[in-house]
């Protein structure tokens, strides 16, 4: 069996896929990937075909590009469009030659499904994050003013759909593209419990758990009580880092801060606190008793697998809904400021109250109970298979 596979240039959404692909290529299915020079290496290592979209005048790759994409719905639709465009003679050539049996594309990655549409190949959408429907959909706030900004903008779609329409895409509107229905084929790396209102999901929405990287290396425990730090690569909020340091530098537990950039600038650092420009988070996560995140839905749930409660701390709407949801089932906190006080007292709590670690080791044990990469193996054969 032959796999196209799209996926954006983000590692938040590669790296869950790179298990699956695995799977597949070890059963001996050929898997070709339409990815980023950044990400070939992970890719190969995978046993996936590398096919490079770099050079295609991909805007997507532009970082303000890829930030304002979350914000502004009419540039996302025309970035979607010209990314598409970009791309055409290319993925139209290379489909051509591979002939797959099924398209397999990130959720957020819509060239994908568009190809998928003009060549009628089989799709299935992975979801890296919560799957969306109208019920789920309340948990990603969107404001009145939101949606009339959109419906104002509907000219500007429409006009960008015409370009699809006029290069052979079968589509009719932008929810098409980009809102999966329940007769869309789906792979979700999480558990029926932990996506919101998951009832509401066909047989087809395959929820098959997180995709857990294995500890490389064994991290010292070094006290009883150990609290974990980690904004992601992205969030610089010096602040937010010198309050931890000035709040948690008075307790007697292990801390550990993983910057994603030069650590550098804090000198004088309290004894039991220690910062790296990155850790292997599983091995960090698997001696944790608490976890400050930004609640990017791959750091919440390696956090959650390891059964460590959650101190929250979102700064995108979709965190926010990660944020929401270990809330709603007594996993986490949410970090009311980023003064000292608040820092201190949501840790404490979070280690000395037993209900979240309760719940932390109820979600742990959803995910575990998930059909894992297996399952998703077989979904796909099925679906290939017609």
């Amino acid at each position: 069996m032959k796999i196209a596979w799209f996926c954006i240039p983000a590692y938040g959404h590669t790296n869950p896929t790179l298990g699956l692909v695995k799977e597949m290529t070890d059963a001996g299915h050929e898997v070709y990937y339409f990815s980023f020079e950044m990400f070939r290496e992970k890719i190969e290592q995978a046993g996936a075909r590398f096919i490079s979209c770099d050079g295609y005048d991909f805007e997507m790759e532009d970082k303000e590009n890829a930030d304002r994409v979350g914000k502004d719905k009419v540039f996302a639709t025309e970035l979607l469009v010209s990314s598409t465009l970009a791309l055409d003679d290319m993925t139209t050539e290379k489909i051509g030659e591979i002939q797959p049996d099924v398209i397999v594309s990130d959720s957020v990655a819509f060239w994908g499904k568009l190809v998928a549409m003009k060549h009628r190949i089989p799709y299935v959408s992975s979801t890296t994050t919560f799957a969306f429907n109208r019920h789920s959909a309340k948990y990603m706030k969107e404001s009145s003013w939101d949606i009339a900004k959109m419906l104002f903008s509907m000219p500007r779609i429409n006009k960008q759909i015409k370009r699809l329409q006029d290069k052979g895409y079968p589509v009719k509107g932008l929810l098409e593209i980009v809102q999966n229905d329940n007769e869309t084929n789906t792979i979700v790396y999480t558990s029926k419990l932990f996506q919101p209102c998951a009832e509401t999901f066909s047989d087809r929405y395959h929820f098959i758990g997180p995709s857990i990287r294995p500890i490389t290396e064994p991290y010292a425990k070094t006290v009883s009580k150990t609290v974990y730090i980690s904004m992601g690569t992205v969030n610089q909020n010096r602040e937010f880092y010198r309050n931890c340091i000035h709040a948690l530098g008075q307790t007697d537990w292990q801390v550990i801060i993983s910057m994603g950039t030069n650590p550098e600038h804090f000198d004088d650092l309290p004894e039991n606190i220690e910062i790296h420009e990155s850790v292997d988070q599983m091995a960090v996560l698997s001696i944790a008793d608490a976890f400050i995140t930004h609640c990017g839905m791959n750091s919440a749930s390696e956090g959650l697998y390891f059964q460590v409660p959650l101190v929250l701390f979102p700064q995108t709407p979709e965190q926010g809904a990660v944020a929401k949801r270990t809330e709603e089932l007594g996993a986490g906190i949410r970090l009311g400021s980023i003064s000292e006080e608040d820092i201190l007292g949501a840790v404490t709590e979070v280690l000395q109250d037993p209900s979240y670690k309760e719940n932390a080791v109820r979600i742990s044990d959803s995910f575990h109970a998930c059909g894992g990469r297996e399952e998703a193996r077989a979904f796909l054969e099925e679906v290939a298979l017609g």
